[in-house]
């Protein structure tokens, strides 16, 4: 247990945009009043670590879907203690009307609490060699052996569940399902479409089957993640990479699927995701990906349809992530069957597989 004064940490540093991390030493800062040191014990990397190590400022210290065990508290915290297992997900300033209605995911500061780098005074808890590091992303900065999170990115969790499995609940199985459970909520012998059936996606495609879904369609360039994403409740797949993919959909639901969820990212693909809804039907937007804007010929939104962003699958993770982890354990939410564990000095070696399409999950265990 750690009793006081900075730590030294390994951690995968960035040190130029787009190039491969660094295995190194950093040191942290012991944690202020609000915040927690965490070691952790996993953390998966998602897309979204490896399209902002495309232009981050450097050097940066990344990764954000992390679980692990407290070690020290600030003298403010009083959600978790010493020995705590956690899962930790995105931080929220906590203060602003939209946090204090439960709705920390459309934090008025969401940006400068999650992306700037920095604390919200502009500190950082981490230096490298005398450099100040850019951290504090999306809450953990969690590419290392220890972390200094602020008190709201952290969730307490049933020290019995599998600490190496739930650091991605806090960022691409949520997201997924939130969008799903949270945000559209489909109505039992609904109709959905999952464009992208990577983590994100097969977390979408389990809760519409746990909505009672009859139509649950995985849409992908890959056969192989079409084949997996069966085993995780689709009922039908259209390879979008061969033939007319707005015809297979329409040839699967005539008129219309009530709701689609997008998680790539990209113009092409959200536009056939909008074009595939029937009357009144609804799109939810997750995908962080290579297209900077979105455009839709202005008929496909009307007769009702709509088009929803959705961040950190709209949740409150102290509620929801117990919640994801309690429907894991009981074998209702099955992700475990898409990880690939690495260990964490092979972490370019596992972006590479995330790449490549090669794992469903990539997660880097200490």
């Amino acid at each position: 247990m750690h009793r006081g004064g900075p730590v030294r940490a390994t951690a995968a540093l960035l040190e130029q945009p787009g190039q491969p991390f660094v295995l190194t030493q950093v040191e942290l800062e012991d944690p202020r009043p609000d915040e927690v040191l965490v070691r952790v014990a996993a953390v998966g990397i998602c897309g979204t670590d490896l399209e902002f190590a495309t232009f981050f400022p450097t050097p940066a210290l990344l990764g954000h879907e992390g679980s692990g065990v407290v070690e020290k508290v600030g003298a403010h915290v009083t959600s978790v203690r010493p020995g705590d297992h956690v899962a930790m997900s995105f931080a929220s300033c906590g203060t602003c009307a939209l946090c204090r209605t439960g709705s920390p995911a459309y934090c008025r500061g969401f940006d400068a609490v999650n992306f700037s780098g920095r604390r919200p005074d502009g500190s950082t808890a981490v230096t490298h060699e005398g450099r100040e590091v850019n951290a504090h992303f999306l809450g953990q900065s969690s590419f290392a052996s220890h972390v200094v999170a602020p008190e709201r990115a952290v969730v307490r969790i049933d020290p019995s569940l599998d600490l190496l499995r739930a650091g991605p609940f806090g960022c691409g199985f949520q997201t997924g399902a939130g969008g799903v459970l949270n945000v559209l909520q489909p109505r039992p012998g609904s109709s959905i479409a999952v464009f992208g059936a990577g983590a994100v996606g097969v977390a979408a495609l389990i809760a519409a089957g746990l909505s009672g879904c009859d139509v649950v369609t995985a849409v992908d360039v890959n056969p192989a993640k079409l084949e997996a994403a069966r085993g995780f409740g689709a009922t039908h797949t259209v390879d979008s990479s061969v033939g007319n993919t707005a015809e297979q959909l329409a040839a699967l639901v005539p008129e219309g699927f009530d709701f689609v969820i997008d998680t790539t990212g990209r113009e092409d693909v959200l536009r056939t995701a909008v074009e595939a809804l029937g009357p009144l039907g609804r799109a939810g937007v997750i995908g962080i990906g290579p297209s900077e804007s979105m455009s839709f010929e202005w008929r496909s939104i009307l007769n009702g349809r709509t088009v929803t962003g959705i961040i950190g699958g709209s949740s409150l993770p102290q509620l929801f992530l117990p919640q994801l982890l309690d429907l894991n354990a009981k074998g209702r939410f099955p992700v475990e069957k898409m990880i690939t564990y690495f260990p964490f000095e092979q972490i370019n070696e596992a972006v590479a597989a995330v790449r490549s399409g090669s794992v469903g999950k990539a997660v880097l265990a200490f």
